[in-house]
């Protein structure tokens, strides 16, 4: 099933919307991806580090319904590519440092990062403890490859944001919000860390770096 159609569905089915071309109701505005690019985002981790078999997923049980969804869609990825996963929660920066202690006895290949504000706020913390432990990590968004994350690929926030000035100026001259469509954020990016895959030790494969739409240095 196609993203936008499988995005439709979630949407619909919580009752935030009527429909996308016409939402209905008080509400509208721009739909992030997040939780539908999950299996793509595993598919370039085994691209990077080919030999991984056992995955550790973070997330943050204290938003439980993107939790739950996240993992949902992580396992089936996950046995689809033949990958073992290990979930790791974290609500607080000292249950993220607790995280990574576990690494120092059950070893993974490599760290999946689930999308998430909190997670967000402490994207240095995620990058330095990913590096201080040595594991190949991916992300959900450009600021965790920014802040030393090895990769990350997801919505372009500064594309998918461009409208929300548009919405705002229309609705501010009468629109009415449950006749403007939900704009699809359609615009992903991958975003490569070369200079922290050098410091573990992997060579970016070319297909890789082809494919970025940044590489950092």
């Amino acid at each position: 099933m196609a993203i936008v159609d499988r995005i439709y569905e979630s949407i619909v089915r919580l009752g935030l919307v009527a429909s996308l071309a016409r939402p209905g109701g008080n509400l509208t505005g721009i739909n992030f991806f997040n939780g539908e690019l999950i299996a793509k985002r595993l598919e370039l981790l085994r691209e990077l580090v080919p030999t991984a078999i056992r995955v550790a997923v973070l997330v943050n049980p204290a938003d439980a319904t993107n939790s739950e969804s996240a993992l949902r869609e992580v396992n089936v990825a996950a046995r689809a590519m033949g990958l073992q996963i290990q979930v790791l929660n974290a609500r607080t920066s000292g249950e993220i440092n607790a995280a990574f202690a576990t690494f120092v006895r059950a070893r993974p290949d490599a760290l999946f990062v689930g999308g998430d504000a909190f997670f967000n706020s402490r994207r240095v913390q995620l990058a330095n403890l990913a590096s201080r432990h040595a594991i190949p990590a991916v992300y959900p968004g450009r600021d965790f490859a920014e802040a030393g994350g090895l990769m990350s690929y997801g919505s372009n926030l500064t594309d998918a944001l461009r409208p929300l000035g548009v919405y705002t100026g229309r609705i501010l001259k009468g629109a009415k919000p449950a006749e403007l469509p939900v704009e699809q954020s359609i615009k992903f990016e991958l975003v490569i860390n070369v200079q922290t895959a050098r410091m573990l030790g992997l060579d970016v494969p070319d297909k890789l770096l082809v494919a970025a739409d940044e590489v950092i240095e």
